[in-house]
């Protein structure tokens, strides 16, 4: 009976993909983390997902993905169809040339296979946003208009005939263009994608209630351009399934904590654990966070969690969502990832 449920819910229109933050969960070790996460794109590959983000975060003691474009190119070569890519690069840490150079050999290496998703944030807090851009100045400065003007006219070869830079090429070939996005979680970055003509990747986990409004919003003022002709949107959002409504509760348990200690200001806690989780009892601080965090989350059977994912890309106006699982235990979070896989029928 659940396999005809399955079936009777699931789309073949609707894509899925993952975003990866390399979190170090229950005591791993770093190098224990890479692996797992090498393990699942292998996984996500072989199961039809469409894409495989890796997030830029700097100074966590509990996060692994510093380097997207590395990591990228690490799972690009360990995987034959999935694309790859960053979820995002934050452009203000970085110089447009060196995101421009890595990116086209990245596309080189892998042809049809990348993706560029960029941030207008620096994913870290003030003093190590310094450190990155070794320049006070950089720090306060807001000149992503111009950073990302200066990126797309080296893929482009665009560069107006007296800028400095047009002679300035990242790659021997015009045509090592990855697939490029902009990322979101407010009206800024779906302004930037809408203007440019670039997908858009929403981040609902960071602000749920703008993701649907943003979304449509970028599919009214998209402009064509070189990139794309029509528009991209993809719904990024926390997702956890299981065979049962029960037991997808208690294993959302850690990332639902560990949601509620960021919204009442602890950071500094590693990812509780799956007991932690259950013997957890909340302040009324922390319950009335975990209340508000309830739009960030889709949980539910794999019954549950189809029908709610279809629903909010229709209303969304997208055809891909971006599944970020946050399951601390290895076999729970391949197990996730496979029932959605089969949910959706996205055997490639």
């Amino acid at each position: 009976m659940i396999e005809q449920t399955r079936s009777s819910r699931s789309s073949s229109r609707l894509k899925l993909s993952i975003l990866d933050l390399a979190t170090i969960y229950d005591g791993d070790s770093p190098h224990q983390t890479l692996q797992h996460s090498t393990e699942l794109v292998q996984l996500a590959d072989r199961l039809g997902y469409t894409r495989y983000w890796f997030a830029e975060h700097h100074n966590t003691k509990y996060q692994m993905s510093t380097s997207p474009e590395l990591l990228s190119a690490h799972a690009a070569a360990l995987t034959g169809r999935i694309r790859i890519g960053s979820g995002g690069i934050m452009l203000p840490n970085h110089s447009p040339l060196k995101v421009a150079e890595n990116f086209s050999l990245l596309e080189a290496l892998h042809p049809g296979r990348i993706d560029l998703g960029i941030g207008r944030a620096p994913g870290t807090d003030g003093l190590t946003a310094l450190a990155l851009r070794r320049s006070r100045e950089a720090v306060t400065t807001y000149d992503f208009p111009e950073q990302l003007d200066e990126l797309l006219s080296y893929f482009s070869r665009s560069f107006a005939e007296t800028h400095p830079f047009r002679n300035i090429t990242p790659s021997p070939s015009a045509d090592l263009i990855p697939a490029l996005y902009l990322l979101g979680s407010s009206d800024g970055g779906m302004q930037f994608a809408a203007k440019h003509g670039l997908g858009f990747a929403f981040a609902a986990h960071i602000t749920p209630h703008l993701a649907i409004p943003m979304l449509r919003a970028y599919r009214q003022y998209f402009r064509p351009s070189a990139y794309l002709q029509e528009p991209k949107g993809i719904l990024s959002l926390v997702v956890i399934a299981a065979e049962t409504e029960e037991e997808a509760r208690y294993l959302a348990g850690p990332a639902e904590l560990q949601w509620a200690r960021w919204g009442s200001g602890t950071f500094h806690l590693a990812p509780p654990t799956l007991e932690e989780a259950a013997a957890h009892v909340y302040t009324s601080h922390e319950e009335s966070v975990r209340r508000e965090n309830e739009g960030r989350f889709v949980i539910g059977s794999i019954e549950q969690v189809v029908e709610k994912l279809q629903t909010l890309a229709h209303e969304a106006e997208v055809d891909e969502i971006m599944v970020l699982n946050m399951l601390t235990e290895r076999s729970s979070r391949h197990r996730s990832y496979t029932l959605l896989a089969e949910a959706f029928q996205l055997a490639p």
